[in-house]
């Protein structure tokens, strides 16, 4: 999905090409997705724009707009695949392209064009949208207004336009006023408009926090180190229009994209392991020994490794030799750098006694051995061999001794 440096690409060629320029000509498809979910209709809205003249473009977080000379005007929004070409230009970045066929590049009007617009001067842009998540729409206000009123007054500051509304004490507050995973906070567009996906989890990784860890639950100095961290992140990828090509070595980007992929990374050049986090459906990817948690987490999170075409091809451990390669279990986690891991090698480690008479059962809050009324071993095999007149002993016979929760752990029942 673009995020905020994409929608500052857009914005910006918008701003070379259009602003100053009067419609000639505008034309839309009738796509009730695109247009209809917010109360537009495509014809009506192309034959509105006709004749007047684009006065400025602006941005807010995964928002842009074109005011024109004359209300309404045009907000839109690129939702999943969505985009702007312009008639002889790259607009897009370098991996839009990658997933384009070669016949697709020069194509005008663009395949899956929703509206299209011709200036006096000959200009010709589209917006496009394969998926139809995206979303344009009409705002009937006075232009220097277009930010007080919907769908733009309910998101929240722009980190990048809106240095005097995003500062540190506003994230603080934030932070402290909610309790949700701090990627899930990022990811709110109420309280930061811009931030997605793959923002988030750079954010993350460079300011070193979980991004499981609940938002009230970090030291003041961490939240510092998240505000500064949404600050460089945002500013140096709008300054590089979202050119991912153009994006620091060091950044996260540039190889987080690997997961199920044969060609994929499984660590840094800096030797940080690459690991995904999924919780609720929605996934992160983090570096488990640099992002350590410092406070209380989301349950529930599942951990998935990043594995390189090394890593998958190297022989593994044979039968029997669990262990050999390492003194032990903790050390090869602690080289590994995943707290995650280590506290679930040390669960997998406690032992549970069936002995011949009694059953003992561990739970995390209560430690001590209680005897279980169950049968033992001994006492199920030979009741089941009794004949079976006896209805009593019938039922016993099929008494599940197992005991076993999804945890692997043994629990008595009452017979």
């Amino acid at each position: 999905m673009p995020e905020i440096a994409e929608i500052a690409r857009a914005v910006h060629f918008l701003r070379l090409h259009f602003v100053g320029k009067v419609i000639k000509h505008a034309e839309a498809i009738d796509d009730g997705n695109v247009f209809g979910k917010v109360g537009t209709d495509g014809p009506k809205m192309a034959a509105g724009l006709i004749g007047k003249k684009i006065v400025s473009a602006g941005t807010q977080g995964k928002y842009f707009w074109m005011e024109l000379s004359k209300a309404p005007h045009l907000v839109m929004h690129f939702g999943m695949t969505g985009w702007i070409h312009i008639k002889g230009e790259r607009t897009a970045y370098t991996n839009y392209y990658k997933k384009m066929k070669p016949d697709e590049h020069d194509k005008w009007p663009p395949k899956y064009w929703k509206f299209k617009i011709e200036t006096e001067d000959g200009d010709e842009m589209a917006f496009t949208d394969p998926r139809r998540f995206g979303r344009v729409r009409v705002v009937d206000c006075p232009g220097k207004d277009i930010r007080k009123y919907s769908p733009l007054v309910e998101n929240g500051p722009d980190p990048v336009v809106d240095l005097d509304v995003f500062t540190e004490d506003y994230l603080r507050e934030k932070m402290k006023s909610r309790r949700v995973p701090i990627k899930a906070l990022l990811l709110d567009q109420a309280v930061i408009s811009g931030i997605g996906n793959w923002v988030a989890d750079e954010v993350l990784y460079h300011a070193k926090l979980h991004p499981e860890q609940y938002c009230n639950d970090f030291s003041d100095a961490e939240m510092k180190q998240l505000y500064e961290s949404i600050r460089y992140v945002c500013h140096t990828a709008v300054d590089k229009l979202g050119d991912s090509d153009q994006f620091p070595d060091d950044w996260l980007f540039n190889y987080r994209w690997g997961k199920g992929s044969k060609n994929a990374h499984s660590h840094t050049p800096n030797g940080d392991k690459l690991a995904f986090l999924t919780v609720g459906g929605r996934t992160s990817c983090y570096a488990p020994a640099r992002q350590k948690k410092t406070g209380q987490i989301v349950s529930g999170v599942k951990e998935e490794p990043l594995e390189s075409a090394e890593e998958k091809d190297s022989p593994k451990e044979a039968p029997g030799t669990k262990g050999a390669k390492s003194k032990n279990k903790s050390e090869e986690l602690e080289a590994d750098g995943s707290e995650v891991k280590a506290e679930r090698a040390t669960s997998r480690k406690r032992k549970i006694k069936l002995e011949e008479d009694d059953e003992m059962t561990f739970t995390p809050n209560n430690a001590k051995a209680r005897p279980s009324k169950k049968p033992t071993r001994s006492q199920y095999f030979e009741d089941a061999r009794k004949p079976k007149g006896d209805a009593g002993q019938t039922e016993e016979a099929k008494v599940d001794i197992s005991g076993r929760r999804r945890s692997g752990r043994l629990q008595s029942k009452a017979a």
